[in-house]
């Protein structure tokens, strides 16, 4: 294997890479939480829809996707799941027959109560504190809003 001799050769190493550093950790996350997860009957997408309207009871699904950075094609067949397993209802809006509107069951709104033990558990098996928790949380929020806030470069011009 060669060593890298210059600068831009190191930066090419994939231990130097945030992105692979982010997605591998992602998927070590996702891996943990499978069995927490498990006594819920849910999947770790499925979990995300619940903290959502676990916090704000009901929703559009524009702004449940929004909110989740998932687009409707991702997002309509994990609703339609949840519905049928009885967690959530969608329903037409009212207002504007265009909309659907997301809201929780009685059934949705009790694995809230089983899902409490989920984020100490989480925080047990990450070894870390709830401040730390708190600081990596809010780091990577601010990173993604500079990921999503940025220009993309500018393509090279064709010739």
């Amino acid at each position: 294997m060669p060593t890298p001799t210059t600068d831009a050769d190191r930066w090419l190493e994939l231990d130097r890479q945030l992105c692979f550093a982010l997605y591998s950790t992602s998927l070590a996350m996702t891996k943990r939480y499978k069995p927490l997860l498990a006594p819920l009957g849910v999947t770790y997408p499925q979990y995300l829809v619940l903290l959502v309207l676990w916090q704000h009871r009901e929703l559009g699904v524009a702004e449940l996707g929004e909110r989740l950075f998932l687009d409707f094609g991702t997002l309509s067949p994990l609703l339609k799941r949840m519905e049928a397993s009885g967690w959530l209802v969608r329903t037409r809006d009212t207002r504007d027959e265009r909309r659907v509107r997301v809201r929780l069951t009685e059934s949705g709104e009790a694995l809230r109560q089983t899902a409490r033990t989920v984020p100490p558990q989480l925080a047990d098996a990450m070894q870390c504190h709830l401040d730390e928790i708190t600081s990596l949380t809010q780091r990577l929020q601010q990173l993604r809003a500079q990921l999503l806030g940025a220009s993309a470069p500018d393509a090279p011009e064709a010739h």
